[in-house]
């Protein structure tokens, strides 16, 4: 890459987040579950937002859902997503029930609907699989 390319600045494997990040390297979607009261979030935090105990292991999930709510940015924020103007920013809630802010691929932003059905993709910024959804056929 360029020098006076700016990168993206994505999410990156971290202690708690490996799990993640190694099954979406594999094309799998995995939540963390809460290991006191079953809660499934997304974001990873090591304390769970419901019950406040700490403790989570890792589920994989189906990576299908729904578009619950997204918005189409047209101004630039950070000069790496200039090229990609106007784009979407969406949560997606999954079939299992946990919310993903993740941007919506394979169709136009004019196309995008609330309770768009879509499956997760994944792609890669970097050396980080990152989540992102297609409508589903």
């Amino acid at each position: 890459m360029a020098d006076d390319v700016p990168v993206k600045p994505v999410s990156q494997p971290d202690e708690l987040t490996e799990p993640f990040f190694a099954a979406g390297a594999e094309g799998r979607l995995v939540v963390a579950v809460c290991t006191v009261c079953g809660d499934m979030r997304l974001p990873t935090s090591a304390t769970c937002p419901t019950c406040l105990a700490e403790g989570l292991e890792w589920r994989e999930v189906s990576g299908k859902g729904t578009v619950h709510t997204f918005a189409i940015m047209h101004r630039r924020y950070h000069p790496a997503w200039e090229p990609d103007l106007p784009y979407n920013i969406a949560v997606v809630e999954l079939e299992e029930g946990p919310r993903l802010p993740a941007n919506i691929v394979g169709v136009e932003n004019d196309d995008i609907a609330v309770g768009m059905p879509v499956e997760v993709v994944w792609e890669r910024e970097g050396e980080a699989p990152v989540p992102r959804f297609r409508p589903v056929a």
